[in-house]
């Protein structure tokens, strides 16, 4: 018994001790965008950060255990305090570090509905979150769009309505005509669409066309996820959402179940080829995502 209880004992550590290291595997890697504009790469959602002589503005956080890492990065960039953090929506991945970021002295900013949702219990594939201490909610909210006067830059902050969430954010920078589109656009990847959070398949299309309609072939676009984009790419990605969107809705129209739906590989097949469904949304998981979404909204 002494043996199994001890051999229990040890996985558990080694459990902890994988676990510990691979949060230290975890680096930032800063990708200069302008002489003003970076994005930050580690674990979790692409960040922002805008530097000058007002101070440092930041998009998105990433994760709490990650915060000492990205206060690093920042400080090998510029020695400004991160003034403003901007969540363009709620999931844990993008606003962990906000509790951290606020004790920094960062004013956290939102659209009203991340605050809402950060504030309680929440269900993300299937997992409850709890709801976030207060420390860590946006203390500046807004309802459609806003705009931010800082580094002698204007920022327009958007919201895009039933996109990823019920909450998402484009940040536009119309000076170095840069934007960062949070979760509305996974680079070159089929997008995770939270129907429970308020998404929706036309919400993340319509947010494509809205972000198409404010840049020009010299944008650059900070996707959500993975990596830099411009106005070709986004294109190609708002198209393939269509496509698979009306094919879904055809077989719909035609009867076909949710189950037969998921089995189509036809539906979905041109851009499986090209890799889309190889990351955590695969290519059953985003014919489902869309069924569901036109079958909710016809409810």
């Amino acid at each position: 018994m002494k043996i199994v209880v001890s051999f229990l004992f040890f996985l558990f550590l080694l459990g902890s001790v994988m676990s510990h290291a691979q949060k230290k595997e975890v680096k930032i890697e800063p990708i200069k965008i302008t002489e003003s504009i970076y994005m930050l790469k580690g674990q979790g959602g692409n960040i922002g950060l805008f530097v000058g002589e007002d101070g440092a503005f930041m998009i998105d956080d990433q994760f709490a255990h990650l915060t000492p890492k990205i206060l690093k990065a920042i400080k090998n960039i510029t020695d400004q305090p991160v003034k403003y953090l901007i969540n363009t929506h709620w999931h844990g991945d993008h606003t962990g570090g906000n509790e951290n970021m606020s004790k920094e002295g960062a004013v956290i900013i939102s659209h009203k509905n991340v605050r809402k949702r950060m504030s309680v219990e929440n269900v993300v594939r299937g997992k409850k979150r709890p709801a976030s201490p207060k420390e860590a909610l946006p203390i500046i909210t807004f309802t459609e769009d806003m705009m931010v006067h800082f580094n002698g830059e204007d920022v327009l902050v958007s919201h895009v309505h039933n996109a990823h969430t019920d909450g998402d954010a484009h940040v536009y920078f119309t000076k170095s005509n840069v934007l960062h589109m949070g979760d509305t656009y996974f680079q070159g990847k089929y997008p995770f669409i939270d129907l429970a959070s308020g998404g929706s398949i036309d919400g993340y299309i319509a947010s494509a066309e809205k972000g198409l309609l404010m840049i020009d072939e010299t944008t650059v676009i900070i996707p959500g996820h993975r990596n830099i984009s411009n106005k070709k790419e986004l294109i190609a990605y708002k198209e393939m959402l269509v496509v698979l969107r009306d094919r879904v809705k055809s077989k719909i129209e035609e009867g076909k179940t949710l189950e037969e739906i998921k089995e189509d590989t036809s539906i979905t097949k041109e851009y499986d080829d090209k890799k889309y469904g190889d990351w955590f949304i695969t290519s059953e998981g985003i014919r489902e995502t869309i069924y569901r979404s036109l079958t909710q909204k016809e409810k």
